[in-house]
């Protein structure tokens, strides 16, 4: 025989799988705000976006990082450390690595660079 359900505790389990949702979503949400970010070192060819990778409209450094077949670009948030480094991969490219944060914006990779330096 089914054992009838009340009405009483079909609206407990529905409040109930609806408050676990709701928590889930707030904890998927706000973690990434809390999340210390973690500082990582790249290396790769320093190069610049628009006169060399021709995908932006103004000169910005980027970073292209090759394992195996798979390419990986790195674009530099523009600060200091950055800005004093363009000219030295504007028009060639050169060996590089950085250190810094990697954060995603509008689908790209950002590195806000804490150091870059030539490969020697």
């Amino acid at each position: 025989m089914r054992k009838q359900v009340s009405k009483i505790e079909l609206y407990m389990k529905k409040l109930i799988y609806s408050s676990l949702t709701a928590l889930g979503m707030f904890a998927l949400l706000t973690s990434p705000a809390f999340a210390k970010d973690k500082e990582v070192t790249i290396t790769g060819e320093g190069k610049c976006a628009k006169c060399m990778l021709k995908e932006t409209s103004a000169c910005q450094n980027a970073i292209e990082v090759t394992k195996g077949a798979k390419k990986t670009v790195y674009y530099l948030a523009d600060n200091d450390v950055s800005k004093k480094f363009h000219e030295q991969v504007c028009k060639e490219a050169k060996k590089v690595t950085a250190t810094g944060t990697v954060k995603r914006v509008d689908g790209k990779r950002e590195l806000t660079a804490s150091k870059i330096e030539l490969v020697k």
